[in-house]
């Protein structure tokens, strides 16, 4: 397998999988700043032009969107424990996952990373932000109120929706400067200190 990533972005999340899992794969790194999504050695790669991508073996196009990469990681590999066997369980990882995939990544981050997306005023850029740092508020405290599980997001236990819970609040913490609730900063402080998640950010060179 080979995962195109990179460093910080939401791949952080499904570098995270791979590395719970333990089985080899390959890194390849996007510079996403220097536009080299949008080339055409990429776009051979995922024609979306963004990342996460996985190269799978054997197959002839990469496996792309990040709710579809973690289902297929964790349900390709059982022994991992990364998706509960009850389907209401599973359907909760999904749930997780997909608020935020769908909604907290593009309106609290992407507005706020890239805000030129959003307006092509100039002027206009610090309220696109200052409305993505509100809706980020309003986001977390929302997954904090509905928090069913203890440590992990799921009373299960681990699961790939922490994978994806973890890469938006290492955003908020540690790229933003805002601090998240309670038990979100709990979560995010119990990931950091999971070996999986120490050796991907010692391989993205990101700051613990």
């Amino acid at each position: 397998m080979k995962l195109y990533f990179a460093p910080g972005a939401c791949s952080m999340g499904i570098h995270v999988i791979l590395e719970e899992i333990g089985k080899p794969y390959e890194l390849a790194p996007v510079a996403l700043k220097e536009g080299a999504q949008h080339k055409p050695e990429f776009q051979a790669v995922n024609p979306k032009s963004k990342v996460p991508a996985l190269e799978l073996d054997g197959e002839g196009r990469a496996l792309t969107e990040w709710p579809a990469i973690a289902l297929y990681l964790a349900g390709s590999n059982p022994e991992a424990n990364l998706m509960p066997r009850d389907p209401a369980a599973q359907a909760r990882a999904l749930e997780a996952i997909d608020y935020v995939t769908g909604t907290i990544h593009p309106n609290a981050f992407t507005r706020q990373f890239r805000p030129g997306n959003f307006s092509v005023r100039e002027e206009d850029h610090p309220q696109v932000i200052e409305q993505a740092q509100q809706n980020a508020e309003k986001f977390f405290n929302l997954v904090e109120k509905n928090w069913a599980g203890d440590t992990w997001v799921l009373p299960e236990g681990y699961s790939v929706a922490d994978a994806a819970l973890f890469f938006v609040e290492y955003w908020q913490a540690k790229r933003v400067g805002k601090p998240l609730p309670p038990k979100l900063d709990r979560h995010l402080k119990a990931m950091l200190e999971r070996p999986a998640v120490k050796r991907v950010l010692e391989q993205e060179g990101m700051p613990a």
